[in-house]
């Protein structure tokens, strides 16, 4: 019964943090675009990449 005590308290805390990072997001538009990402990828044409890219993404 006394880990009743600690689990309540400890569950309201949790969703408190969960509901407060759901606000955050909401509120700085990380949902304004849910599809952009993925069409994107989808749509993308493949383009080698030049020597100089290529040089840059070693190092």
């Amino acid at each position: 019964m006394i880990a009743i005590t600690y689990l309540i308290p400890l569950s309201i805390v949790l969703a408190v943090i969960t509901f407060a990072g759901f606000l955050w997001t909401v509120r700085t538009d990380q949902y304004a675009d849910p599809e952009g990402d993925a069409a994107r990828m989808l749509e993308a044409e493949d383009v080698p990449l030049s020597s100089q890219e290529r040089d840059n993404l070693r190092g």
